[in-house]
This record gives C-alpha cells, sequence and structure tokens, in this order.
C-alpha cells in the first residue's frame, strides 16, 4: 500500500457550501461547473504555491463537484493529495511504503556524509596540530573552517546538474568522489594535500543534503512531507557529532589515520546503498506527455545510475542557462531571503559550537582525553535519545498539529506561514540550552550540565530547521533543490564565520557572555523576521513567488 492510500470520491456539498460556492463565484453550481477551466493536475500543486486546498469539501466548493471527484486522497479520506498521483506505475507517489521509506533511510545516511566527514578534523584536531607541527587554530581555520564553507557552494553546483541529468547520478557519482577524496586525506603526506582533499570531500559531499528534499518531495505528499523532512534534517544534525563520538578515543590510542580510514569506508557503504537500491525518483510531471522508462531490468538500471539515461533525458529539462538561474530567480524573493538570514544564525552558531568545543576544554582545562571522549559519547547518547524520541514526537505531533489547526481555521485550505509556528517553540528552548552551555563551560560545571545545554540546543536547532525547510517548500514547489541549496548555504556561511571570532571573544570575556549573545541576537532576529513573514507572507507570495 502506497503511503497516500486509495482514490476515494469526494463527499458531495450540503446545502450550506452551495450557498458558500454561489456567494464565492457570484454564480449557481450548474453554471459555474460548465465555466471551470480545465485544470493540469500534474503541476497544479506547483502552481498553487503556498496555498492548498486540502480538505475534500472544500475541494468540491473551489473546484466544483465534477471535478473535486475526481481528486485522489489520503488513506483516511481527510486530506486530498498534493501534487496528485498519476495512474503510472513509475510515478514514485505509487510506489509502495517500504520503497518510499527505504528510499528515505539512504538519503538520510547519505545527508549524514558531509557534516560527518567534516567533523572527524575535530576530533582529532589535536594529533593534527602535532603530527603537521602548527597550532589547533590553524588546523580549525585551514581546514575546518574552509571545508564548513565548501559545504555550503558544492550544494549550488549539484542542483544545477540535478536539474539537468537526475537525482540519481548526481547523487551516486558525488558520493564516489567524496569516499575518494576523504581516503586522500587518509594518507595525506603534509597539511597543504590534507587541506585539499578535506576541502575536496566537503564540494563534492554535500550532495544529499540537496537531494534529500528533492527525494522527500517526490516521494511523499504534501501532508506527510515535514514529518519525513524531520527525519532528514535529523540526519545532518546529528552528523557533526557523531564522529567526535566515534572517533574521540580512536584518535587518543591510535593514529587520526584511523578516524579517516574508517570515514572512508563509512562513505563506501552508503555507494554501495545507493548502488544497490536507491531509484530515480525524478518524474518530469511538467512534460506532457510524461516521459516513462522504455526499457526495464538491469541494463536499464545501471544506466540511470551513472548518468546515461539522465543525459538523453536532459534535452528535454531546463537548459544550462535555465539551470543555473533559476537559483538567482528564487534567492531575491523577500519571504525567503528574510528567512535564510534567520536560519543562517540559528545553526550557524550550532555548528561553532560543535567547531570550539575543543578549543573551550583545552582553554578551561576541563578533563582530559579520556574524559572528553566519555563526554562525547554521554552527549551522543543525549542526542540520540533527544533527536529520535523527542524531537520525531516534536515533528510528528507538532508540525501535524500545526497543519491541521491551520486547515481548520482556513476553511479547508492550507496557508505556508502556518509551518513558522514552530520555531515559538524551538527558540526558548534555543536560549535555554545555549545559555547552560556558555554557564557549563565558563564555570566549569558538571559534565551534566554541558551535555543539557547541548541536547536542549539541538533539539531547538531541529524544531525550527524542520519549519524552516518546510515553509520555503511550500512557498516555491517547483524549486525543491534551490531552496535545499539555498538553506544549506545560508547555514553553513553563518558556521563558517563563527569559529573565527567566537573563540578569541569567549577567551576575553568568557563563554557565558558569548552563548548569551549569540542566542539573544537568534531571539531579535526572530521576532524581527517570523511576525513579518506571518502577517505579510500571502501577500509576498502572490506578488513574489513563481
Amino acid at each position: 500500500m502506497a503511503d497516500h492510500g486509495l482514490t476515494q470520491e469526494v463527499p458531495t456539498d450540503s446545502v450550506s457550501d452551495m450557498d458558500r460556492k454561489q456567494e464565492l463565484t457570484g454564480t449557481d453550481s450548474a453554471s459555474d461547473e460548465s465555466k471551470k477551466p480545465e485544470l493540469n493536475w500534474n503541476t497544479f500543486y506547483e502552481q498553487r504555491a503556498g496555498r492548498l486546498v486540502v480538505d475534500p469539501k472544500e475541494a468540491s466548493i473551489e473546484f466544483g463537484e465534477a471535478i473535486a471527484s475526481k481528486l485522489k486522497l489520503s488513506e483516511d479520506g481527510t486530506k486530498v493529495l498534493w501534487p496528485q498521483p498519476t495512474d503510472s506505475k513509475y510515478d514514485p507517489q505509487n510506489w509502495s511504503s517500504l520503497r518510499k521509506n527505504m528510499h528515505l533511510l539512504i538519503i538520510t545516511l547519505a545527508a549524514i556524509v558531509p557534516d560527518f566527514d567534516s567533523g572527524i578534523g575535530i576530533a582529532g584536531t589535536f594529533q593534527l596540530a602535532t603530527q603537521y607541527d602548527t597550532t589547533t587554530g590553524v588546523i580549525i581555520n585551514e581546514t575546518a573552517n574552509w571545508s564548513i564553507f565548501l559545504l555550503g557552494w558544492g550544494g549550488l553546483f549539484a542542483v544545477i546538474l540535478i536539474r539537468r541529468y537526475g537525482r540519481l547520478p548526481v547523487l551516486f557519482w558525488s558520493q564516489v568522489l567524496a569516499a575518494a577524496f576523504l581516503a586522500g586525506c587518509t594518507f595525506a603526506p603534509n597539511l597543504r594535500t590534507f587541506t585539499v582533499m578535506r576541502c575536496l570531500t566537503a564540494l563534492f559531499g554535500t550532495a544529499p543534503q540537496v537531494t534529500g528534499l528533492y527525494v522527500v518531495t517526490d516521494l511523499f505528499p504534501f501532508h506527510l512531507q515535514a514529518r519525513k523532512l524531520n527525519i532528514w534534517t535529523m540526519g545532518f544534525i546529528l552528523s557533526p557529532f557523531i564522529s567526535p563520538f566515534a572517533f574521540g578515543f580512536l584518535v587518543a590510542r591510535l593514529s587520526w589515520r584511523w578516524a579517516y580510514g574508517i570515514g572512508s569506508i563509512y562513505g563506501a557503504i552508503v555507494c554501495i546503498l545507493i548502488m544497490l537500491f536507491m531509484e530515480e525518483t525524478m518524474y518530469d510531471r511538467n512534460i506532457d506527455p510524461i516521459p516513462e522508462p522504455a526499457e526495464e531490468g538491469f541494463s536499464y538500471r545501471f544506466k540511470t545510475l551513472i548518468g546515461i539515461t539522465g543525459y538523453k533525458m536532459s534535452k528535454y529539462r531546463l537548459s544550462w542557462y535555465e539551470a543555473t538561474a533559476s537559483l538567482f530567480r528564487v534567492v531575491w524573493r523577500p519571504h525567503l531571503l528574510i528567512i535564510l538570514v534567520f536560519e543562517a544564525l540559528v545553526f550557524g552558531f550550532s555548528i561553532g559550537i560543535n567547531v570550539t568545543t575543543p578549543c573551550f576544554w583545552e582553554h578551561h582545562h576541563l578533563w582530559d582525553t579520556a574524559s572528553r571522549s566519555l563526554l562525547s559519547l554521554a552527549v551522543m547518547g543525549r542526542h540520540w535519545c533527544v533527536g529520535i524520541i523527542i524531537g520525531e514526537l516534536i515533528g510528528r505531533f507538532n508540525n501535524d498539529y500545526i497543519m491541521n489547526v491551520s486547515i481548520r481555521r482556513n476553511n479547508g485550505v492550507f496557508e505556508a506561514e502556518s509551518r513558522l509556528w514552530a520555531c515559538y517553540v524551538g527558540i526558548p528552548l534555543y536560549i535555554c540550552g545555549f545559555v547552560l552551555l556558555g554557564a557549563s563551560f565558563q564555570n566549569q560545571l558538571s559534565p551534566g550540565a554541558f551535555i543539557m545545554g547541548f541536547g536542549i540546543s539541538m533539539v531547538a536547532v531541529m524544531i525550527i530547521t524542520v519549519a524552516v525547510y518546510a515553509y520555503c517548500n511550500d512557498c516555491f514547489p517547483q524549486h525543491p533543490g534551490e531552496i535545499s541549496a539555498l538553506v544549506n548555504l545560508a547555514r553553513t556561511l553563518g558556521g563558517f564565520a563563527v569559529a573565527y571570532f567566537q573563540i578569541p571573544w569567549a577567551v576575553k570575556n568568557g563563554t557565558l557572555q558569548v552563548f548569551g549573545v549569540e542566542s539573544a541576537v537568534v531571539t531579535g532576529l526572530f521576532f524581527l523576521c517570523v511576525p513579518l513573514i506571518q502577517i505579510k507572507g500571502r501577500y509576498f507570495r502572490e506578488r513574489f513567488s513563481l
């Protein structure tokens, strides 16, 4: 059974609904339905950016009973499916739940790769400085910060290629190259070679953090997307902390090269999973007629994986100019630009925590290497507990609750701005987590305080980030790749800058001031950005959406 369920008939209008319909249209139902223009249901979801009729009864009112009765509904019959699935077995919206969730699992594992690879250097910061006869500051500035910087820009190039050649070949080749360059880090003879390899790993490895939003929107209907995005974003939010946890003990007792070697093996495993189980999820709904495979079997799968099928299909898709210009056409839209600035600092400050934590531990002489590794283990245990249990519960119930309340209040219509109500839950947690983190460093509190601060702040980041992704995707359903690439760029640019000022600032004035001011800046931006978008969002969408 597919996630969206079977086709069902929309309930007939009640008398009050018929009256409301006449008030809205100024005509009776018979003449109204006869004048309804023919709608292209394959692209209707994209044309109604940010405003979707979700309630079946409202669909009867807005579209007419004759048209609405043909719409496909969710399993329980309470929601209209957007996008409307076709009748083809090749439409990813018609795949089984098992097939869809397997793809979601693999793309989440792949989304872990970029920040996981970047975080390996954090576990080995002191050993790298000793190996290459330099300081930890040089290691952080020349390798960690620049690899974070390139994580953002790599996504922009990935989305251009995806627009032309499809999701699968770009995902596959990017991960093959990332694994190869990470292996180069493992055997790097000097700091210059190591830096180049680490930066190239980041540049090519970031594709899953763009492809993931594509895959979620390709596979799942609108009303399930926020729930699935919660799982995907959890992967790359937690990933920078997995490698310090996994390799903390290893680099303390063996060489840092073992850490990079194991990271290369993980990248190779992801490549194998993509090769064996992933399929092309790109379904060209905007082409009439929709092109479908002329062959099946191993030969077709191999050609799709390496990009031959995508190359043949590229003549029907965007040109190189259109694929490149699409990013610039999207980025300046005010409702997107405002929320990108907000997300850049929300996520950027959290990246700064991960990059600078080893330096704070060293500066405050907090525990020895083994104790730090134990602390990393505790932090990761806390992260997984919070991220999977509490974060999933919040993502599942809070986002679904907000969506359902919004639909009821708007007479069966969903407005994209309602997604941002989740930020009101995230901001208080963000403040508490950051202030507790700053106090735990400065006042040398127990490891429990540090663990609590870390866990609370990361849950807050996940809540806010999922809301931002869902809102932007709802506003620009034709451009999930561009949205994902721009959000990824914003968060990495924010994180890239933090390490340069956070360490000297903390040394001079203390970590409590640093983390307190950072949380205050984010809170101030929240009050400036989120209410403005919620109030003026509909105007922005009607005036500026594509």
